[in-house]
């Protein structure tokens, strides 16, 4: 093994690494966050840098070829598409009526009373 290809591979590991460290804490995110709110933004950092960042240590593993090219434009399109359903979703639910979660004793701006 060349030391071009052990630097490839742990690029690799380390992106796909990250990725699954982000889809964990996006998961632990949605399960122990307050509001509808607070989840739909744990779910989108979730899908975009988790899946952003296996993808495209997919495409550093895959190397100069027709494959990584479209792992790195699947990864573009979740890139842009993940944040704007989220934000989509979130916008339509509060113009549905559903108030956003503030804590017990607190003003909106954070302050205590």
């Amino acid at each position: 093994m060349s030391a071009f290809e052990a630097l490839t591979n742990a690029l690799a590991a380390v992106l796909c690494v990250v990725g699954a460290f982000f889809f964990f804490v996006g998961t632990v995110g949605i399960l122990r966050l307050p509001d509808f709110y607070s989840r739909t933004h744990a779910a989108t950092k979730c899908d975009t840098v988790g899946a952003g960042s296996v993808l495209l240590g997919l495409a550093v593993l895959e190397g100069f070829t027709p494959a990584a090219l479209k792992l790195i434009a699947l990864a573009a399109l979740v890139l842009v598409s993940s944040p704007t359903a989220g934000h989509a979703l979130a916008r339509a639910v509060y113009r549905g009526g559903m108030a956003p979660w503030t804590r017990p004793g607190h003003r909106s701006g954070g302050e205590p009373k």
